[in-house]
């Protein structure tokens, strides 16, 4: 008390004056003044780190953690330790979206024939169009179910090819899986992995992959991992676009998953099993 007495008032009063009059020492006083600048610096670095990490985590909709934000921030040139960035998060009570389960859409009881497991849990590729998987899931919107059938590049994770219909029918799959061959032009030799569900296993599909030369690939009974990637894809989506949302309408939701695909996830979300860059930025600096 009697130091925060003195700095308030040593303009009035010469410091030593002070200091002999509430019976303290000069050296004392100062010891204390260099401790309390040093705490009022440190609480204004903390409060402009806090500010930054907080502009990033609601620039990137609130999905990234800490690891993600970390390389963000440093990337856009704002040094920071990723044990500081995760202290910043919990101080300001700011959490990444978190999902939770969904149920399998597959229907693999029909009599459609099935293809080798060609993958076998291996995801790691060379090059692009050398693997691809594709899965569908579902979206709930007031209007009623919205389905999404998705085709993903396992070399960078860039989704190739989707597409949404409000009934999960074979041409679903199929429309996702040509706008991928359309978009990736050299596609010989290709392996598509899917699971056992019926569309996938439809002769339209499958005469689809036989026309360009692509073999077809499916995972075992009741086995999530053999299709992992996908399933990762859907889980981020949902997760990172869709819980919590009131979504009215189908065309609205096909807006938001247009803008997560194409925009949001593969331009700019960092993708841990790719250094912690997006799937284009990928492909580009890995272009031959």
């Amino acid at each position: 008390m009697k130091y925060a007495f003195i700095d308030r008032c040593e303009l009035d009063l010469p410091t030593s004056r002070l200091c002999d009059l509430l019976l303290v020492s000069r050296s004392g006083f100062y010891d204390w003044r260099s401790r309390s600048n040093k705490a009022n610096q440190h609480k204004l670095n903390q409060q402009v780190i806090d500010q930054a990490i907080k502009l990033a985590f609601v620039r990137n909709k609130e999905r990234y953690g800490a690891p993600r934000l970390t390389t963000d921030l440093n990337e856009s040139g704002f040094k920071v330790a990723l044990n500081t960035v995760a202290a910043s998060l919990k101080r300001q009570g700011l959490r990444a979206k978190a999902g939770r389960k969904f149920k399998a859409t597959t229907n693999s009881n029909h009599a459609l024939p099935i293809a080798p497991n060609l993958l076998e849990q291996n995801f790691t590729c060379e090059s692009i169009n050398e693997k691809w998987c594709g899965d569908i899931t579902y979206l709930w919107t007031e209007e009623g179910w919205l389905y999404l059938a998705v085709v993903i590049d396992l070399y960078s994770r860039k989704v190739v090819g989707w597409s949404m219909n409000k009934r999960i029918k074979k041409q679903l799959v199929i429309d996702a899986m040509s706008m991928a061959i359309n978009a990736r032009g050299n596609v010989e030799g290709l392996i598509m992995h899917t699971d056992r569900g019926s569309q996938y296993c439809s002769k339209k599909f499958q005469a689809l992959l036989t026309a360009n030369k692509i073999r077809s690939s499916m995972s075992k009974k009741g086995d999530c991992f053999d299709n992992a990637c996908a399933e990762s894809f859907f889980h981020s989506m949902k997760v990172e676009c869709v819980h919590g949302e009131n979504i009215k309408s189908r065309d609205r939701m096909r807006e938001i998953i247009f803008e997560y695909i194409e925009i949001d996830y593969n331009r700019n979300r960092r993708h841990t099993s790719i250094g912690f860059i997006s799937p284009v930025k990928y492909e580009l600096l890995n272009a031959a």
